[in-house]
């Protein structure tokens, strides 16, 4: 059982201010071996043996350099019950898979994503961030910075690279929401019983807008992400249009709404640090690369990724028994104090700066890593350039123990 006096597996811990789980993070950090908590019951899933806690920087990079033995396979590594048959049709993307079907699907879709690709669509983000400022100062202060701005980029991007057109942006933003909505009511209706079938049909909805546009471009290929994946030969092999409907979803999640909410956070973090504003402001893009690492670190979007023992093993002293399932929180381990310096602490010059607010090392580093720093990057140069006093509110906090995000949050300048 474990040894502290709040359960990680409880939604009403994920509720508390954010004060409460620092501390709450401190403590599970500061113990002799991780804690281990029982699961949650759900609906949807059979009730698992429970988990082991990883908050230590060390144990997190450990574990993700180890994936033969810390697998994403067995039950799928994005949440903490195993993923049940009929999710895994819309959610089993290569994000809860091991080698080597995980390789295969990786180097089919990885050549879209490396730093020159990125490079290559630069102009758009820029266009569009700068759009995006256009707007805010037409419509002026008091709007909700996370739908008229931070959300916006990255899913425009997003969409724009598969292909998706304009008219669906909201359709596709609303889906998203939901699968991501966790125990939030805003987006699950909040009752805990319908949550399976929501999750369940906001995944359907959107692999079929995307295995449409699939079958059309197959037949009439343009120069959009789509094209390239569904006519995609790599050493004879090819996307099947459930991997492309999953990775679609992987990638509107992931890349959409990880992205928006490190913007999010960053407005916040500039807001409640005028000093490293004004730092930043004298060099903005001189400061620009280590400050967009420190909002990932702090901000860490996805608070964890899940894995399961395939052997015994023991690192770093504890042992963990096969068949155990282990929850790497990224959150907790980019708040380490044996790791960063005043780990609290917002610092735009912060160097180094080894976070794992892209996961772990291995193969499951974020693929999109390159693209979410040009969108913040980016992002934030076109808002300190034109909008340099501009503050965000308080958030209103997504109700979630998957993602650290931020739903709403006024914005003044």
């Amino acid at each position: 059982m474990s040894a502290v006096d709040f359960d990680l597996s409880e939604s009403v811990f994920w509720a508390r201010p954010m004060a409460e789980r620092e501390e709450a993070f401190d403590r599970l950090r500061a113990l002799d071996r991780p804690a281990f908590f029982e699961e949650m019951e759900v609906s949807f899933a059979p009730k698992g043996p429970g988990y082991y806690a990883l908050v230590k920087h060390a144990d997190i990079v450990e574990a993700s350099r180890n994936p033969e033995v810390f697998c994403s396979g067995d039950g799928g590594a994005t949440n903490i019950p195993d993923m049940p048959a009929e999710f895994a049709e819309y959610f089993g993307s290569m994000i809860n898979m091991d080698d080597p079907r995980h390789a295969r699907l990786r180097r089919i879709v990885s050549r879209a994503f490396t730093p020159k690709m990125v490079k290559q669509f630069e102009a758009d983000v820029e266009t569009a961030a700068a759009k995006i400022v256009d707007d805010l100062l037409a419509q002026g202060p008091g709007g909700d910075f996370v739908t008229d701005v931070a959300a916006r980029l990255p899913l425009k991007i997003i969409c724009d690279m598969m292909g998706i057109p304009e008219s669906d942006y909201r359709f596709v933003f609303d889906r998203s929401n939901i699968i991501l909505g966790g125990f939030d009511p805003e987006y699950t209706g909040g009752d805990m019983n319908t949550v399976a079938e929501r999750l369940l049909t906001a995944g359907m909805e959107l692999q079929q807008l995307v295995q449409d546009l699939a079958a059309y471009r197959a037949e009439h290929p343009t120069g959009d992400l789509t094209s390239s994946l569904v006519n995609a030969n790599i050493d004879g092999e090819r996307l099947t249009m459930q991997e492309l409907g999953s990775f679609f979803i992987l990638l509107v999640v992931a890349g959409n709404e990880t992205t928006r909410n490190a913007i999010s956070h960053g407005l916040r973090l500039l807001t409640e640090n005028p000093d490293q504003r004004a730092l930043w402001l004298r060099d903005i893009d001189g400061h620009a690369p280590r400050a967009v690492e420190e909002i990932v670190r702090l901000a860490s979007p996805v608070n964890f990724m899940r894995r399961k023992v395939t052997r015994d093993f023991e690192m770093n002293g504890n042992l963990y028994p096969k068949g155990h399932k282990v929850v790497l929180f990224y959150w907790a381990a980019n708040r380490d104090p044996e790791v960063f310096d005043d780990p609290h602490r917002f610092d735009v010059t912060r160097d180094p700066n080894p976070h794992v607010g892209f996961g772990g090392p291995g193969p499951h580093f974020c693929l999109g890593a390159h693209l979410a720093r040009r969108e913040i990057t980016l992002m934030f140069r076109e808002l300190l350039r034109r909008v340099p006093r501009i503050e965000g509110g308080w958030p209103d906090r997504l109700h979630s123990s998957f993602i650290n995000g931020i739903k709403h949050m006024e914005c003044t300048f």
